[in-house]
């Protein structure tokens, strides 16, 4: 099975786990924030960390496991440029480097779901 078969045959699942990893670590984020901004930054990254587990549960319905549970790599991507965005953290060229390894071990696990 390629690379596009496999990907539409999941595509659902996939979707919806990397709906996940944003949700869980904009959860992660906020718990973050809130050493420095109090409760109300700690209870919404619970609910943001919640969301994304409830949406993970879900994504297994519309996938395969081992297609879908290595998209949870994501998460090391999403935090590294969060990170940059919101926390202002630098991103070094040995992160860049590993945020390319990641992407691109995703994309050949999904890619090579077969039948």
């Amino acid at each position: 099975m390629n690379l596009v078969k496999s990907i539409q045959a999941n595509k659902k699942g996939i979707l919806l786990m990397l709906v996940s990893s944003v949700c869980v670590c904009i959860g992660q984020l906020l718990w973050k924030l809130s050493a420095d901004h109090g409760l109300l930054f700690m209870l919404l990254g619970f609910v943001f960390y919640g969301i994304g587990a409830l949406v993970m549960l879900v994504a297994y319905k519309f996938g395969k496991l081992s297609v879908l549970q290595p998209l949870l790599s994501m998460n090391y991507v999403i935090s590294i440029v969060l990170a940059a965005l919101i926390l202002k953290e630098q991103i070094t060229i040995l992160k860049c480097i590993g945020v390319l390894i990641i992407i691109a071990g995703v994309v050949f696990i999904a890619g090579g779901d077969e039948e």
